[in-house]
């Protein structure tokens, strides 16, 4: 297994939109293994292959206590959507950044597993939050899509000057061992 390096907002490779898998193979299940352990070491509850820049429809996700619940969503499609809520939710592409979002409470989803075999499940809580914002990276969307422009844009200035922050303290600290 590998860790994979997580793109970060406003990284265009983010927008780009995921293709469905077709080929059910060792290389989708390593895939798949390298999602859950970038994930697990993030640390995130959910993770989609776009956010490594891996644009195929592949959503892991654990939204247990014990982070001993994994699971695969892989060509996932939504059938239908219930209710209505509000939760506040982060993304590890768009780090330290937690905002209020409107998303459905209650769906039912059909998806296939890593051996690509399809079932429909009824999804709801947290779960059910998780599944739609990771959906939402395989079409190319982040949830601070759902903010105003205004909000978006400071976002985007903040988590560039901590970028510029970091590279710098990087490159002061590679002076210093030379």
């Amino acid at each position: 297994m590998a860790r994979l390096s997580i793109l970060e907002y406003p990284d265009p490779r983010l927008r780009t939109r995921a293709r469905p898998v077709e080929t059910f193979d060792a290389a989708l299940e390593r895939l798949v293994d390298d999602l859950f352990e970038t994930m697990y070491a993030a640390p995130g509850i959910g993770l989609a292959a776009t956010q490594v820049d891996v644009h195929k429809r592949v959503v892991v996700i654990d939204v247990s206590d014990e982070r001993n619940e994994p699971q695969v969503f892989i060509n996932p499609e939504i059938l239908a959507r219930e209710g209505e809520g509000t939760t506040e939710e982060g993304c590890l592409s768009v780090p330290g950044i937690f905002d209020d979002i409107k998303r459905a409470a209650n769906v039912r989803v059909r998806a296939q597993d890593k051996h690509g075999v399809v079932s429909e499940r009824d999804l709801t809580g947290t779960l059910a939050v998780c599944l739609q914002h990771e959906m939402d990276h395989l079409e190319g969307r982040l949830f601070v899509d759902y903010l105003s422009d205004l909000k978006r844009e400071r976002i985007r200035k903040k988590l560039d000057r901590e970028r510029k922050e970091r590279t710098g303290r990087t490159a002061q600290d590679m002076r210093r061992t030379l």
